[in-house]
């Protein structure tokens, strides 16, 4: 049958009106699919990847401090310091907060677990996301500690060395005297503010493969020897060497000229690894590393807190970039019984107080001092920036 021209007319408003009813269908759809994925990216991106560290009880320490000269370890003088400085503080960088302290930990296990292991490397990081600063203190292992909740498990014994805090914490071999979620380095973090005032907002946790995967998937590093003191303690020649991961992680462990040689090292290594990721090459892929190791570490921060330290990474000038230690004229050698393994163990004589005012003025970001002169940096204490 031959249609008329009416019925061509009402056949084409009826195709429009299905087409727009359509449409608006599909938008509705997109809406709501782009809204759901959203929300689902959101939520991975604020989730921790790990349970938060402990909430700690505020130390009743100044905000800064200064030591007498020639004072004798044990008594320290302290003269509060009251600043009117009235320059604001820049606005954070990156979407990250003012100031994050984080305690970092490297663990000498080799699985890709972290059931269990020692806390082979201890660090507090201070990240200022206002100034674009990030300073690192270095804490030996070897001091001995009381270490929260494991007297019951060890016969009443109370303290063994910081190191082992971590190990206590974690549910492997038998352990987890730690009954929380955050375990080793929630442990960990706990005994640091117990004996030292630390205080952190998160933890992150690298066992020595992971390490070693970073530094293969940015092709290596370069490091440089600068001297005969450095050649001794890495076992490499004076000069520039091309380092994989396994090859970073010997001159990082490396401790043939002692325990603070060894710290030296990694401040070596570290910066080679920070140089590297902010090389043009490695930037664009940062996104992408995070996403692959995000599984290979243990942390209490989330994807988007991890990827604003990438971003701070990629701005932070080299020159803002500090690893400081105590100074090492404050530690002695010495030996301790340890009931645990019946036996006498090394360990570091030190005075905690002295060591609490350190970190209380590194925690204020006001130790170490950029502009200290090189004889007080000596007699503060070893600082070492990034070239």
């Amino acid at each position: 049958m031959k249609k008329t021209p009416k019925q061509k007319t009402s056949m084409t408003r009826l195709q429009k009106n299905i087409i727009a009813l359509l449409s608006v269908v599909a938008c509705l759809l997109a809406s709501g699919v782009s809204y759901y994925g959203y929300r689902t990216y959101q939520e991975f991106m604020t989730k921790p990847l790990g349970a938060s560290a402990p909430q700690f009880t505020p130390q009743s320490l100044p905000a800064t401090w200064t030591p007498t000269v020639g004072t004798p370890l044990g008594l320290v003088t302290y003269v509060p310091t009251i600043s009117f400085d009235s320059t604001p503080t820049p606005r954070p960088i990156c979407g990250g907060v003012g100031v994050m302290n984080v305690l970092a930990v490297g663990a000498d296990s080799r699985s890709d677990t972290y059931e269990y292991g020692l806390a082979d490397v201890i660090r507090l990081v201070r990240v200022d996301f206002s100034n674009q600063k990030v300073a690192v203190l270095e804490f030996p292992r070897d001091l001995w500690v009381e270490i929260p909740y494991i007297a019951d498990n060890i016969n009443g014994q109370d303290h063994e060395k910081l190191n082992q805090a971590y190990l206590y914490g974690q549910p492997g071999d038998g352990f987890a005297y730690w009954d929380d979620p955050s375990r080793g380095p929630g442990l960990l973090a706990l005994t640091m503010n117990l004996n030292f005032g630390v205080k952190t907002d998160h933890y992150i946790s690298v066992n020595m493969r992971t390490f070693v995967k970073v530094v293969n998937a940015v092709d290596g590093i370069e490091i440089n020897i600068p001297n005969e003191e450095y050649a001794d303690s890495t076992g490499l020649d004076i000069g520039k060497h091309h380092l994989n991961g396994d090859q970073a992680l010997k001159v990082a462990r490396s401790r043939t000229e002692g325990v603070f040689a060894r710290v030296d090292n990694q401040n070596l290594v570290l910066c080679s690894l920070r140089k590297k990721l902010s090389s043009p090459e490695v930037v664009t892929q940062i996104p992408e590393l995070l996403a692959s190791f995000q599984d290979n570490i243990f942390t209490d921060m989330t994807p988007q807190q991890l990827s604003q330290l990438a971003c701070l990474g990629t701005k932070i000038k080299p020159e803002n970039i500090t690893f400081a230690s105590f100074p090492q004229e404050l530690f002695k050698e010495t030996r301790i019984m340890d009931p645990v393994f019946n036996k006498r163990v090394f360990v570091w004589d030190v005075d905690f107080n002295i060591l609490r005012n350190y970190v209380a003025q590194f925690q204020a970001g006001t130790w170490p001092s950029q502009s200290a002169s090189i004889e007080e940096s000596e007699e503060d204490a070893v600082s070492v920036v990034c070239e």
